[in-house]
């Protein structure tokens, strides 16, 4: 018999994959645009270096300290301030599990990122979900709804799905009233993508000891498959989340990637300015089409769709292209869809033109 918490939880349900649409609909050629993955595939450098690790047989070195001082170096910070996951998904459920007793409240966004609620109720805890502002985390809500049973308060900064963020007027307010004893939990996920001014939390950690910033290689690094991701915390923090921490969560494979990745400044600058060029394509593909969009700082737009978003993904399926139904992220009526290549932007549109007349 499983635990009465997992009664009322449902599995994270990925984006369907190309191979699955192909097969389905008898297509020669699909395009993906629905995980926010980079188009132009994975940095060249950590491409190299995974192909050099040898010694398969051994254990990888489960520290990983050189790694990790790479990774603190940019923000004077050590070490001792990062923690690796089994990608960013797999550090927020060492959170919930390290953080959370039952009946405690984590206070988040709705919709963000689906993994938050799922793991707070994993360990009977109870996620306190404020909707959105037109599309951005309402702070003020989010602030009023901390009682004394709170001890997570997560913001996802670029949101997904909405591709939002905050302005430094919200992060001041956080910073100034959350208490201290409220774990910030900042998820940047897609801070590589966002717009000038940048608000990096990972620069701002002295500020706050109990604040831990994740990050991932999934996205603009294009090492989605090697499931590698990383967190910045206070010294204190992150020795409490090592404690569960399973042994050789991250292979060798992922960690060399990893660290050829970080110094791969040319394919990082070319990632940027393609997702530059498909942000001005997609949007003023909207616009003209008189489609709602929120301003992205992400390499993802939320869309909205005159129709049942399930309607607009089916039919998409059926030309090739797959998006994201809006219906399973707590977003009725629009569609979630990644920035990809001119020519897969220039489908999409026509796909979308088709759609709608």
């Amino acid at each position: 018999m499983s635990r009465r918490a997992l009664a009322c939880l449902a599995p994270y349900v990925p984006g369907a994959s190309i191979d699955e649409i192909a097969k389905r609909y008898g297509l020669s050629h699909v395009i993906k645009l629905a995980s926010n993955e980079n188009p132009l595939g994975s940095s060249p450098l950590a491409l190299a270096a995974i192909g050099n690790v040898a010694s398969l047989h051994l254990y990888a070195d489960d520290a990983h300290i050189t790694l990790k001082n790479q990774l603190a170096a940019p923000y004077e910070l050590t070490a001792q301030n990062v923690i690796l996951g089994h990608g960013s998904n797999e550090l927020v459920n060492i959170v919930a599990h390290a953080l959370l007793d039952p009946g405690d409240e984590a206070v988040m966004a709705m919709p963000t990122f689906s993994l938050y609620p799922l793991a707070v109720k994993s360990v009977d805890a109870v996620p306190i979900e404020i909707p959105l502002r037109d599309g951005v985390h309402d702070i003020d809500a989010m602030l009023a709804a901390v009682t004394a049973k709170t001890r997570l308060f997560f913001v996802c900064d670029p949101n997904n799905p909405t591709g939002t963020r905050l302005d430094a007027a919200d992060w001041e307010r956080i910073f100034a009233e959350l208490p201290e004893q409220v774990t910030l939990v900042v998820d940047q996920a897609y801070i590589e993508y966002a717009d000038a001014p940048v608000f990096d939390a990972a620069m701002h950690s002295a500020r706050r000891e109990n604040m831990l910033v994740l990050r991932t290689m999934s996205k603009i690094y294009g090492l989605a498959a090697l499931r590698f991701g990383y967190a910045y915390g206070g010294a204190a923090l992150i020795a409490s989340l090592e404690k569960i921490r399973l042994p050789f969560n991250v292979s060798a494979l992922a960690a060399a990637g990893a660290k050829a990745a970080l110094s791969d400044v040319d394919f990082i600058a070319r990632s940027r300015a393609l997702n530059e060029r498909g942000k001005a394509e997609l949007s003023s593909a909207f616009a003209r089409l008189g489609l709602h969009a929120y301003p992205t700082h992400a390499n993802f737009f939320a869309v909205k769709i005159p129709m049942a978003a399930n309607t607009a993904y089916e039919a998409l399926l059926r030309q090739g292209i797959i998006v994201r139904s809006g219906d399973g992220l707590h977003m009725p009526g629009r569609l979630r869809i990644t920035i990809g290549t001119t020519e897969q932007n220039a489908a999409l549109i026509s796909a979308l033109e088709s759609l709608l007349a």
